[in-house]
């Protein structure tokens, strides 16, 4: 019974070391996405790398909120 709250210790530690590792990766194609969008259709009013890039901190931070509410739960 003692390695149980270790082994579910060590899962949060797990969750919570890759979460900013999924923001990068998430911040990162998405605003990818917006320079390619950007070289591949030019505006002179729009600017989507700095649409996407924001999208992409928006949908980071919604993914570390649910994260951690999950974790929250667990215990």
């Amino acid at each position: 019974m003692e390695n149980k709250p270790q082994k579910n210790n060590s899962t949060k530690w797990l969750a919570l070391i890759n979460i900013p590792i999924q923001m990068g990766v998430i911040i990162f194609l998405l605003s990818y996405l917006g320079g390619w969008l950007d070289e591949s259709y030019p505006s002179a009013k729009v600017y989507y790398s700095k649409i996407f890039v924001m999208i992409g901190v928006v949908l980071a931070l919604y993914n570390v909120i649910r994260q951690v509410n999950e974790i929250n739960k667990e215990k």
